[in-house]
């Protein structure tokens, strides 16, 4: 069995196990972490940190999360939204002027925060992606694919822009700078939204699914409205040092399990984590307001949105291309997340689902 190193509560042996079953399954690395009430009943790590398998996963490796970004970004929204500077009903306008033109004078904060701003699809060079003035600008100029708030339609790449502009907006920092000063700082959270080089030797890349090359692309879900035009993001550009150094708030985040589960306990504890508050309660329950219930124009099935997270039940949280996976249940203050490098293929893909089975079965016994 593969070797599991870290910590973590006898009553939670389950979420261990399951890591190493994956690795056994031919997995490179990857980390895991269980909080209850705001502190680590698991913090596990396990595999190796490249391809070669010649690099051990250590206890502050970290790699790119891909969308569980988003819920950082959304976050950071959450917390103006709580500070009374951000209205998610007001018109996008309101802060971002530029904006409101080709038929998106109505879009709504809360609409970005949903996926139904009917801005979807990244069209761009991916070079425009590493430019944040390009970027918003790009957007700023686009036209709706569908009337405002009227359907969903995942905004892969966009969401970050768009809902980071409006941070940037509002506070005159970007959202990596806002996330840093105003919700990693603060809790001690190692998760980045444009990584500085000096945490380059720290990073796992990402590895393809197994047959695959770095030019592996995301492919769009069967039935999906996705268009041909949409620009094709690879392994190999989520790799590079400009995707690293770059602020991509939907998708180029940095972190392991710890940071990621840190950091979305938050919400799921009341606001506060070992004395640090971020959010009231109120504040918390935005996250949940649901904004939509139906089908997904992108990717092809029934969703449910909060304001910046996907709702599931009682739970809610968001998974990101490759793997990784933050879930949060605000009734049993607890929140799970799992990092990895190792892609699969998205319709073979149950491993979060699993880890979160496994958690479940350790919170049974500890509130027993």
């Amino acid at each position: 069995m593969a070797d599991i190193q870290g910590s973590y509560d006898d009553l939670f042996t389950a979420v261990p196990s399951a890591l190493a079953r994956l690795l056994d399954d031919g997995d490179v690395g990857g980390s895991v972490a269980v909080f209850v009430d705001g502190e680590p009943v698991v913090d596990v790590w396990g595999g190796f940190a490249d391809a070669e398998r010649t690099t051990p996963w250590q206890r502050d490796t970290i790699t790119n999360v891909w969308s569980v970004t988003k819920t950082m970004t959304a976050l950071c929204a959450l917390v103006l939204a709580d500070r009374g500077a951000l209205d998610p009903a007001a018109p996008v306008g309101r802060y971002w002027p530029e904006f409101a033109r080709a038929g998106k004078e109505k879009v709504l904060v809360r609409h970005l925060l949903s996926h139904t701003a009917g801005l979807p699809h990244w069209d761009g060079p991916v070079e425009d992606l590493y430019d944040w003035p390009a970027a918003t600008a790009r957007l700023a100029a686009q036209a709706p694919q569908w009337e405002p708030g009227s359907a969903a339609g995942y905004h892969s790449l966009t969401q970050g822009f768009l809902v980071g502009e409006v941070v940037r907006r509002i506070t005159g920092r970007t959202p990596g700078e806002f996330f840093a000063e105003e919700v990693a700082g603060p809790l001690g959270a190692d998760f980045h939204i444009g990584l500085s080089d000096e945490h380059d030797h720290r990073v796992a890349r990402t590895v393809p699914p197994p047959s695959h090359d770095e030019d592996y692309t995301a492919s769009a879900p069967r039935g999906s409205a996705a268009p041909s035009t949409a620009t094709a993001i690879r392994v190999r550009d989520g790799n590079s040092v400009a995707w690293r150094r770059a602020q991509i708030p939907a998708a180029s985040g940095f972190g392991n399990a710890r940071s990621v589960a840190l950091v979305q306990s938050v919400p799921a504890s009341g606001g506060a984590v070992r004395g640090t508050r971020l959010l009231s309660q109120a504040g918390c329950d935005l996250a949940r307001e649901e904004q939509f219930d139906g089908d997904d124009r992108i990717l092809g099935m029934p969703v449910r949105y909060g304001l910046g997270y996907g709702l599931f039940g009682n739970t809610y949280g968001w998974g990101g291309w490759g793997g990784s996976i933050v879930m949060s249940d605000p009734g049993a203050r607890m929140t799970v997340a799992y990092v990895t490098n190792q892609m699969r293929e998205p319709a073979a893909d149950n491993r979060g689902l699993e880890l979160v089975t496994a958690a479940y079965e350790g919170l049974q016994g500890l509130r027993a």
